[in-house]
Parts: structure tokens; sequence; C-alpha cells
């Protein structure tokens, strides 16, 4: 029950968060509707080639694709004055996907008896792969390689799981509030993670 929700949480915030970023890069109707469906469900895929399990067991997930065009478009048919109050709100569901999706793949690989490493990974991926694909079809730096904070609390959610600190239904769904508002607060108060740059460097050499 605890996955089929989370899988649920994580499709619907997914698919949002791409019909969004589609409509703010003024894309059509087609193009929002790939760009939720890639963010929905590209870091799915991209586990699943990584952890050995058939690619082709998306398409058995019927229900949440109806989910997510339900979604999407819902979103699409808000009045245009409500969605510019929805743009504000990409981060959130952002935020949220990335949560319900990092412990659903841990749990994935959990289930499937890989090592902590495979499950950290198996996290990372289900939690921000769908959104790398969606910043690179949108033709943006992918949120989770910059310096903002984003792959860090898949990273501890995979811990979490893999390390049953966090097994039973309740540890699970506070888990998942927990890496939420983490998310949620690294982008309000701007938290960064150490970078370098060596842009500044080759001007000055040059």
């Amino acid at each position: 029950m605890t996955w089929e929700v989370l899988s649920i949480i994580g499709t619907i915030a997914f698919a949002i968060s791409g019909a969004i970023v589609a409509m703010e890069e003024e894309y059509d109707l087609l193009g929002v509707y790939i760009l939720g469906i890639v963010t929905a469900f590209g870091g799915g895929a991209i586990r699943n080639l990584l952890i050995g399990v058939p690619v082709s067991a998306l398409w058995e997930q019927g229900t949440l694709f109806l989910i997510a065009l339900l979604a999407m478009t819902v979103v699409y048919l808000f009045p245009q004055k409500t969605l510019a109050h929805w743009k504000r709100w990409g981060n959130f569901f952002d935020a949220l996907g990335l949560s319900a999706f990092a412990i659903q793949g841990a749990l994935y690989a959990v289930k499937m008896n890989h090592p902590l490493s495979a499950v950290i990974v198996a996290a990372v991926l289900t939690g921000s792969g769908g959104g790398i694909i969606r910043d690179i079809l949108a033709g943006r730096k992918p949120l989770v390689l910059r310096a903002e904070i984003y792959a860090v609390w898949a990273i501890v959610a995979g811990v979490a799981v893999g390390t049953k600190l966090a097994s039973t239904p309740v540890e699970l769904y506070l888990l998942f509030v927990v890496v939420t508002l983490l998310r949620i607060l690294s982008y309000t108060y701007n938290w960064k993670l150490p970078h370098r740059s060596l842009r500044n460097q080759s001007m000055d050499q040059s």
C-alpha cells in the first residue's frame, strides 16, 4: 500500500511539474503532455536499466499513465490567471516528486535484495532522473547538477531505507515528509553545496 501511494504521489507531482515547465517554455499541448510523461516516468526507466528490471515494465503501469494524463489535463485547463500562481508551485511539486520517487526507488532496490550502494543509486535516479530529462528537453541546466542541494535529499532517503532506519509504513511516510521539507527549505533559503568555477579564472588568463 505504501509503495502504491508513493507511486501515485510521485507520478502526479512530477507530471504537474513537467507540465508547468512546458507551459513556462510556451510548448504546445503535445509538448506539455510529452514533457509531463517524461518527467513522471523517466527516472523509473533509468533506474530499471541500472538495477536489472526490463524497461518494458513501465508499460504495465497503465493506471499511473492515466493518472498522469489527468493531472496534466487539469493543470492545462486551469484559467490563465490561476496558472500564474501555479508557476510558483513548480518547486513544491518537484519536492513532492523527488521525495516520493526517491523512497519508492529505494524500496524497489531493497525488494530485489540489492546492496546499500544500489539502493542509494536507485533512490537518486528515480527521484531526480525524470527532472534531469525534463530540464534538458526544456533547454535548462539540470537542477540536480547545479550547486543547489537536490539529489542529496534523495541520498538521505536511500540511506534511510537501505539501512532499515525507515521500514514500516508510518516511518516511510514520516521520511517522505522530512525529505520534502528539507527540499523545500533548501530552495527557500537558497542552501548551496560547495562548488568551484573556472569561468572567472579563464577570463583572467585571457
